[in-house]
């Protein structure tokens, strides 16, 4: 069975190049798949996690060069925020000042030390010191940050919204998560899962809608353990509560299905299975481009017009 909590997180930036030396290289994350968007062959789509690229872990990017900023409005994702080891926040607030990333002042949220920061592209990010994070074996050391403060892995969202309860019904409903604070405009949900287990609802009334564009997330993705489960979802979410539900897609590393809940933010219910593995060994992870069966015919066009990484 499994855990209950988010699978992925998929997001806009900017040049490709760039966002791939901030994931890897300021945070330290592992590229864990390096393809492309099946919709757009000629743009890429990476995936930064933890070691393994375990659901939980994952952050995605569609990567547009001239791409305009967005905008953060009610009916997105307003922060991604990852785990890190409670005793290496003060480490995390000295690496930002060192490698002149934008952040604010920590501040305690729902009890937990947290830091928040924007990625190049203005993307709000923020690093949480979770309970139970200090020697997670899965996080990836095989970058410029010390084993003992290395991200491992998502620690939640948070989503702006009108009005916050049709949604929280869906959190509670379907994907089993249950309320576990109030802060404010501010109510989290928790599942069960270590990574990814958290989304945080930020009810704020009449405000500006969202604009996509570099730094917006695209969608979330919660787990579901198998086909089975995540049919069930759909059913539910059709059934109970009256939502449209797209037919499951096949994603390669995980089989999805997509709808639109009811405050407006585009949610994926993600299979664990396969994985990332299915299609190179883990210690090779991310390293050559990874092409669909159907786009394999046209990888030296595919190549051809993609932007340098380095």
């Amino acid at each position: 069975m499994s855990e209950t909590g988010l699978h992925h997180v998929t997001a806009f930036s900017g040049p490709v190049a760039r966002n791939l030396d901030f994931y890897t290289r300021v945070l330290g994350l592992r590229l864990v798949k390096k393809t492309v968007n099946f919709d757009d062959p000629g743009t890429y789509h990476l995936y930064y996690g933890d070691e393994a690229g375990h659901p939980g872990s994952i952050l995605t990017f569609f990567p547009i060069p001239h791409a305009a900023p967005g905008r953060v409005g009610i009916g997105e994702t307003q922060e991604t925020a990852f785990r890190v080891p409670r005793a290496s926040i003060g480490w995390w607030t000295h690496r930002l000042v060192e490698k002149g990333v934008r952040h604010e002042a920590l501040v305690q949220a729902f009890g937990e030390p947290t830091l928040r920061f924007r990625d190049p592209d203005g993307m709000m990010l923020a690093l949480v010191g979770g309970e139970g994070s200090d020697g997670e074996a899965s996080a990836w050391t095989g970058g410029d940050v010390p084993a003992e403060h290395a991200i491992t892995g998502l620690h939640g969202v948070t989503l702006l919204l009108a009005d916050g309860e049709a949604t929280a019904a869906i959190l509670t409903g379907v994907f089993g998560f249950r309320e576990t604070g109030r802060e404010g405009s501010a109510t989290r949900y928790s599942g069960t899962a270590a990574r990814g287990g958290h989304v945080t609802l930020r009810a704020v009334g009449s405000f500006l809608p969202g604009r996509q564009g570099a730094g917006s997330v695209h969608h979330i993705a919660f787990r579901a353990a198998d086909d089975g489960a995540q049919a069930a979802m759909a059913e539910a979410l059709q059934g109970t509560y009256g939502l449209g539900v797209t037919e499951q897609r096949d994603r390669q590393y995980f089989r999805s299905v997509y709808f639109r809940e009811p405050g407006g933010v585009l949610f994926e219910i993600a299979t664990d299975a396969p994985g990332f593995a299915v299609d190179e060994p883990q210690d090779a992870l991310g390293q050559a481009l990874k092409l669909s069966p159907g786009l394999e015919r046209h990888r030296a066009e595919i190549e051809a017009v993609l932007p340098a990484l380095a």
